[in-house]
Formats: structure tokens, sequence, C-alpha cells
């Protein structure tokens, strides 16, 4: 008979057993530990500093700290932004490809004007604390907010003349990569050409970050860039320093962590050896099986994508009442954090004046510029698998489910003389017809949402249900053995809303941002569209991630917008190879018709 196992495994990690935090008892394991590589992040993003009613654009790149080259340990990556009195104004969750994530963060007028840190890491690097994690300064200002006492020191003399202006502290790597454009000055929305060239081949191969943005007239410690990041994170350490006793966050090698525990409701102790069901709910359901450890805890990774932001979490043992918990990680001690020097003096109140209100008017017409969240991969609940589709209106409407699975599903239906609750049976697949029957229960779902106790569902409203699909074959998860799936979806979807079971907790879950292609203004020739529509951007263009890998370059096109002055183009990023790039440079905006 065909045995499918792809909806669940057993887990492993470096043949240890897992726990949310994992304590090191021996120095076999310690040995294990100390093979995977440790890793390292950089952060690109559009600092260093920003207003309110901007935007925090990132890029995130994760690499293995010992041969500096981008990683396939960690699936998930993590950016936060914390304030200087250590708190977190948000931490976000990345899907990492490859080593590659992106992100952005709106901010908003409850954000207060102050010094902020932007950090970038993996589970695995918590490991070994703030060092291994990617730091960098931000400045946000908020002129809506009276208490401006943050960046303001008494008798402060403006130091912005006396800082190297930006278009002076250009690098460029002409030997491997180089940005050109069309022209060196422009008109306000007229098209800018720009390409990268590589030169040296399948060496200059690699993932890179573009951004152009206007040159700030408020000077701050500039951000991060690919080349100082090389020098500054040179020495991070190769391996975990852990020893034996310490306990362990766990790597994230096969997609999102979610973990918990169980214990018994009347002794409070935790129970060993019970498999664990978390289902995912919705047409593109997710399902997953677990079995708590020797200290009650369970685990489980989402690999796949997901739409709802909530799991079921259940134990099909009702003889007993459990309680279930969702963990927890403890978050990264950012205790040490120390904060560059910013202060704004008197004579900056025009120009903030001036930027906060083109950012005003350039958000009253957010909707005419939006963004757009990509779909990514289709998601597959049977994982290839061919269900047999059975949509009810096509046949006689039976009241119950019970009956509907007698007379109109064919291959399945209810098992009598079962010795507690009867149970649903799904007929074997045979390939060889030489076979032996088992009576082994069927996996069965309503709107994604698992059903342990089939008995309680044999009088649900057929009449609710739009169709059922089939899988006929075995299945082993979380040491037990299934026969076929039974996936039953109402028309309204609706069938959480209203369940109810013993030993069923549901838990919301912290998604990874969705990836988005990120707007990009253009204009053309007889067109006025946008001729009545103010275009007051400071950020021209934003590619998160440019990957050269082979085509010899990357050509690509924005438009100016109608502010004047000098902007910059950055280039951040990195080779196949792990060698650090970074190129600036500067072009103008001015009204030549003038």
């Amino acid at each position: 008979m065909r045995t499918k196992l792809t909806l669940g495994f057993t887990f492993a990690l470096l043949c240890f057993a897992l726990q949310a935090q994992y304590i090191i008892k021996d120095g076999s394991e310690l040995l294990n530990l100390t093979k995977l590589p440790q890793e390292k992040a950089y952060v690109d993003h559009t600092g260093p500093l920003l207003f309110s009613g901007e935007y925090l654009y990132y890029s995130f790149y994760c690499f293995n700290a010992q041969t500096n080259k981008r990683t396939d340990i960690s699936k998930i990556g993590y950016v936060a932004l914390v304030n200087e009195s250590k708190s977190y104004v948000f931490e976000h969750k990345l899907k990492l490809d490859k080593g590659l994530g992106q992100g952005d963060f709106f901010i908003t007028t409850a954000v207060p004007s102050g010094k902020y840190k932007l950090l970038g890491y993996t589970q695995w690097m918590k490991n070994n604390g703030l060092s291994q994690v990617f730091k960098d300064d931000i400045v946000i200002i908020n002129p809506y907010m009276v208490d401006q006492s943050s960046l303001l020191k008494e008798n402060v003399i403006d130091t912005a003349a006396k800082v190297l202006p930006q278009s002076l502290k250009t690098t460029i790597d002409s030997s491997t990569i180089a940005v050109r454009s069309n022209k060196a000055i422009y008109n306000p929305r007229e098209k800018v050409n720009l390409s990268i060239k590589n030169y040296k081949g399948y060496l200059g191969d690699g993932a890179y970050s573009v951004k152009v943005k206007r040159l700030d007239d408020i000077n701050a410690q500039p951000a991060m860039s690919a080349m100082s990041y090389g020098t500054s994170y040179f020495n991070t350490d190769k391996k975990i320093s852990k020893q034996i006793g310490d306990s362990l966050f766990l790597p994230e090698q096969r997609g999102e962590l979610i973990f918990g525990s169980l214990k018994d409701v009347l002794t409070n102790e935790p129970v060993q050896e019970v498999p664990v069901v978390i289902s995912i709910p919705g047409k593109e359901f997710l399902l997953k099986f677990s079995q708590t450890d020797q200290n009650g805890n369970f685990y489980s990774y989402l690999r796949k994508d997901y739409k709802n932001a909530v799991a079921i979490v259940q134990v099909e043992d009702e003889a007993a009442q459990y309680r279930i918990e969702k963990g927890k990680r403890a978050k990264l001690n950012v205790d040490n954090l120390t904060f560059a020097s910013f202060t704004l003096s008197k004579d900056h109140a025009k120009k903030i004046k001036s930027r906060s209100i083109l950012n005003q008017i350039e958000n009253q017409f957010f909707s005419a510029k939006p963004d757009s969240i990509l779909q990514g991969d289709p998601i597959d609940p049977f994982d290839g698998g061919l269900p047999e589709v059975v949509v009810l209106d096509d046949y006689t409407r039976f009241a119950t489910f019970e009956e509907t699975l007698t007379e109109v599903v064919k291959f399945s239906g209810y098992r009598s003389g079962g010795q507690e609750n009867d149970y649903i049976k799904v007929a074997q697949d045979f390939e060889t017809y030489n076979e032996e029957f088992n009576s082994f229960p069927a996996i069965v779902l309503i709107d994604g949402v698992y059903i342990p106790n089939h008995e309680k569902i044999k009088q649900f409203d057929a009449r609710k249900i739009e169709k059922i699909s089939l899988i006929r074959d075995q299945f082993r998860l979380g040491g037990k053995d299934y026969q076929g799936i039974v996936a039953v979806e109402t028309f309204e979807g609706d069938f959480l809303e209203g369940y109810t079971n013993v030993n069923t907790t549901i838990v919301t879950l912290d998604k990874p941002l969705p990836k988005k292609n990120y707007y990009t203004q253009t204009y053309t020739e007889n067109e006025d569209s946008f001729s009545r529509i103010p275009d007051y951007r400071s950020l021209l263009f934003w590619k998160p991630h440019v990957i050269i890998d082979g085509n010899g370059g990357y050509d690509f096109e924005f438009f100016t917008s109608d502010i004047e002055g000098e902007y910059e183009v950055i280039l951040n990023g990195f080779t196949s190879y792990g060698k650090p790039i970074t190129i600036k440079k500067v072009f103008s905006v001015t009204n030549m018709a003038q």
C-alpha cells in the first residue's frame, strides 16, 4: 500500500530531542551543537533619518558565519526596532529564501522622536548574545509631539555644517560592480535609466539592494554600508558559545517553529509521549502532528505559507483533561545597547517643517500609489496528492453528515462495531489487490479544523457542506496510523466559529511579513492621470534585492519627483562568495526650464 508521510515528520536536530529552549545535557550534545555553524546578518535600510509619515524599508541578508556565504540554516529571520528605554517598537518575523528577506514599517505619529537601534538576527544567533546581532542607528523625528527633549539640548551649536556631506563619502568598487546612469542632472518627473554592470562574471554574481533617495539636509550618522559591515562583523563568533547545562535557542531550520506544553489538569504535571495535533484552518489548511517529550513539551515547524493567523491545538485522548499552553520565546537581551549621538538645534526647525508638510501631502495620495502584496506559491494542503472531490449539489441532498457519507461519498463512511466511538473509515486505494484490510481511522477535517472525535459530527447539518475531498493513501503521523483523509468544506467556511471540544485550545500565530512589490511611480507622454497629483517623494526607488546570476547586470528605470535637490543612488550587497560591495552615485534634480 502507498504510505505518505509529508503531513508530519519526526522532529530531530543533530540527534537530540527538541524542546522550546533546550538544556544541553552532556558533552556529546554540546559537540553536535558546535558542529552547526553560527550565523550573522546584515540589514540594509532607508534610514538613518526618518520622519513620522514615512516608511522604514529594509532588506535582510543572513550568512553562514564560517563561510560568509548566504545561509541555508535558518528559514526565519527577525528585524526589530528598539528605543533608548530598551523597549521594542516592533519585532518583525521574515521568511528567508536562501538567506534573503524583506519588510517595512510605517512610522505613525504614535512613535516619539528619539534615537533607535535597528536589529537583525535569527533565533540561532541569539545564543551568542547581542554581539552577534546586526545593529544600526536610526533617528526618528516626530514633529507632531510637543515633547522633543530626547533630541534637544540647550546651548548646542549646530554641527551640521561640520559634518562631511554624504555625497563626498562615496565608495566605488568599479573592479567588480558598477552603477551607470544616462545623465547627471534631471528635470522633475523625468525618467532616470540606471544599470548595474558586473565586470567579473561569476565572481560578481550575488544579491544587492538598491535605493535612490534625497540627501538628508539634517545630518545623522550614516547607515551602515555593506563594506563597513564586512569589516565590523568580520570577527563574529563562528559557532555557538554554550556549555553543558546552558539553555539554547533552537534554530528554525525547517521553517517557523511553533511549540508549547501539555500538563494534566488534575496533577499539574507534564504529560509525556502524548500525540498533539496542530491544524491551521481554511481552504488551504495545514495539518501538523507532534508528540510531547519527557518534559511535556511539543513542537512543530511550519514550512509552508499559511493564510490564517490562528491554529487549533488538540489532544485526541479524551480520557483525561489537559491544559495546553503555547510557548513564548524569550526576547533578545538588549540591556547593553548603546546609541549614537544626535542633537537637533533651532536651525533645523524650518527643514523639519518643510519635510513634514511634504510628507502629509504625499500621504494624502497614497491610495493612488499603492504597494502590492505578492501572492506567493499556491498552498497545496494535500502535498501533491490528487483528492477525489464530491460536490454535494451534484447529488441528492441528505440531512446529516453520516447519511451523506453512506449515500453519496464512495469509499468512505462510518465504521460500525467500534469499541467506543464509531469512527470514519476510508477504503484503501489498492495497487496490487493483495493488501490486507486495516482498521485505521481516517483523518477528518471540516474547513481545515481537525476533528478528533468522529462520533460528534455524525449529525452535522450536511446542507451546510459544499464539497468533500477524499485521499485514500495510508499515513503514519505522530506515532499513529491513519487510513485516508476526508476534508469537508462548508459554503461559509466558518466551522471554527462554533467549534468546541475537550482538550482543545486556539492560539494566535505571529505570521511572517508578506513579501511586497513596492510601488514605482511612472510618467508617460500624453498621460495626464497624475498631472494634478503632487509628487513629493524623497525616496525615488527601492529594490530590496537584485539578483545578478550570470546575466552580466541589471537595468532599471524610475522617475524623479517634484522635489529638487541632490539625490544618491546607493547599492549595498554581497557576491555569492560573501564579498561586500557598496557603491554610491550622486545626481541632481532641478527645473532646467526656469
